[in-house]
């Protein structure tokens, strides 16, 4: 998908500015929240609090504030565990440590990701240690601004907290998540307190000096204080099913694909039954961000997309190879490998995936097609453009603007919708965004590749049969560059594009008048709707016939 990105943990670019949204929610620290409210518990107590996205439980947290640091431990259910540590000294935020844990790793057990934020004057330093090795990163800020942990509504309410105290009606956060730095917003009435970025609205509701409830209405979520400790939601990734349905009309084969880079990925292979010899086959590519083989979001319940076009495909006898990203479920690629992988990275890994299936006796080599999603769609192009036997192609919501375009339109929207902002200090937003995109160009390498990519120069030398879809309601990749797309490759000689574009569908392919990325937890069909599955379909069986 695309999202906002980091560490490919985020995805192809919701944008910098609003990557709250897709985060579930704003992470911020606050200086002396002891000083700002009647102390919450005794010093050393810990506070417990649930997340629930409606009646979900989502995630858990554990609040501990002492006299030199704020401290939590944040558990998102089926993700890896993040501890958060915040110094303070007389009153004051020094260094905000963030660790993250392998999944199901114990209490105790070594980190396998460190980071360290350090403000200083109007820089932040951040250092960084994982796989062995430790390197110091310096990003630009604002003097004062406070480093931001992303995904703890719990900081959120504290912040406003000492906003309050402070009488503040805004303040500059520093995003680790993203970079950037901008500008929170507070109001105040009774209980409640109010905090917005970049368009989002998050309230707490206060008794006795501690947020007991904290309101994220967009989205749906909740985080609840709990008296008792709250429930232990498993860290490890629940057991999925990636086998084919009970008397499904294709059969599926678990599948390990080795690549030159001296590890392998993962993947399932659904293939008509009842049919002799070699069958066509699609392989499907994720969006960005760490996706498994069904290319499922842990906000979205139910949404494995790449599963719902397997289905769909092995009814009408196509074979799908959906496969886990490098670094993630049971591929291997894991830690550096992932972490400084590029757009063209990932399409090496594609390669390699074409080439597995080139070897096998029941896949026909000659009717090989690529599908990708959101980044999957500059993706496949790069893999296709540099194998001429790749019979087509198939663009799902793929960009046609590099990312430092998209990257300042969404910025542009979020700094529009933010309320509560006067001209002057949208401005003042605005004039930020060229210089923090700078900074994350220089500081990720996935970053920096992403936004200098122009996906028109990949498209134009495209010469198999190409299919682009594109849902009208797509707010993350606008529904313009499809045609943009479109008419690149045709000009360039390309005379086998066909576009199909449909109405109330966003960016998941989900249906949507909407389209808004806060919306995509509170969709009621979380299945790709069906006339896109039927057009691709379509397409493909007509595509790769004989």
């Amino acid at each position: 998908m695309i999202f906002v990105r980091l560490s490919r943990g985020g995805r192809l670019v919701w944008g910098v500015l609003v990557l709250v949204v897709l985060a579930l929610a704003l992470g911020v620290l606050w200086p002396s929240l002891v000083k700002a409210q009647p102390a919450p518990a005794a010093a050393g107590s810990a506070m417990q609090y649930v997340y629930l996205l409606g009646t979900d439980t989502l995630a858990t947290e554990r609040v501990t504030l002492t006299n030199t640091a704020a401290l939590g431990v944040l558990q998102y259910r089926n993700q890896p565990r993040v501890e958060w540590s915040h110094a303070m000294s007389n009153g004051r935020l020094g260094a905000l440590t963030l660790k993250v844990f392998a999944p199901g790793a114990a209490e105790g057990a070594t980190a396998v990701q460190e980071f360290v934020f350090t403000p200083q004057g109007d820089s932040v330093i951040v250092a960084i240690t994982q796989g062995g090795g430790s390197r110091q990163e310096v990003a630009r800020s604002r003097a004062g601004a406070l480093p931001v942990m992303g995904r703890s509504v719990l900081h959120t309410a504290l912040l406003a907290a000492q906003a309050r105290r402070l009488e503040l009606t805004s303040a500059p956060l520093f995003m680790t998540s993203g970079g950037q730095t901008m500008d929170a917003t507070f109001a105040f009435r009774g209980d409640t307190s109010t905090t917005t970025l970049a368009g989002l609205t998050i309230q707490a509701i206060w008794a006795n000096g501690v947020p007991v409830e904290i309101l994220v209405p967009a989205q749906n979520l909740r985080a609840v204080r709990v008296a008792s400790s709250a429930p232990t939601l498993p860290s490890t990734a629940e057991v999925i099913s990636y086998a084919a349905p009970a008397n499904a009309p294709y059969t599926s084969e678990d599948v390990t694909i080795p690549t030159p880079h001296g590890f392998t990925l993962a993947g399932t292979l659904t293939r008509p039954r009842g049919v002799s010899g070699r069958v066509p086959v699609v392989v499907t590519i994720s969006g960005s961000g760490p996706q498994d083989r069904d290319s499922r979001i842990a906000t979205v319940r139910g949404y494995a997309p790449f599963r719902d076009f397997a289905d769909t495909l092995g009814r009408r006898g196509i074979a799908v190879l959906r496969y886990d990203d490098r670094g993630v479920g049971a591929s291997g690629g894991k830690g550096a490998l992932r972490d400084t992988a590029t757009s063209a990275d990932f399409a090496a890994d594609v390669a390699s995936v074409v080439a597995y299936l080139r070897t096998r006796p029941d896949v026909d080599s000659t009717r090989i097609a690529l599908m990708g999603h959101s980044e999957g769609g500059l993706i496949a192009p790069l893999a296709a453009a540099a194998d001429a036997r790749v019979r087509a192609v198939v663009l799902l919501a793929g960009p046609a603007y590099n990312g430092r375009r998209i990257l300042e339109y969404q910025n542009g929207l979020g700094i529009a919708a933010a309320p509560g902002l006067s001209d002057r200090q949208r401005d003042s937003l605005r004039a930020t965004v060229p210089a923090a995109l700078d900074s994350l160009a220089r500081s990720n390498r996935w970053m920096g590749y992403f936004m200098a990519t122009d996906p028109l120069a990949t498209a134009r030398r495209l010469r198999q049969p190409v299919l682009i879809v594109q849902g009208n309601t797509d707010m993350q990749v606008t529904p313009e560059q499809a045609d943009t797309l479109a008419s690149a490759m045709r000009a360039a000689g390309n005379r086998q594009v066909t576009l199909r574009r449909f109405p109330g569908v966003n960016h998941l392919l989900l249906n949507d008048p909407s389209g808004a990325p806060q919306g995509y937890g509170t969709l009621p069909d979380t299945r790709v709707r069906r006339d896109v599955l039927g057009t691709v379909a379509d397409w493909l069986v007509q595509t790769l016939k004989r």
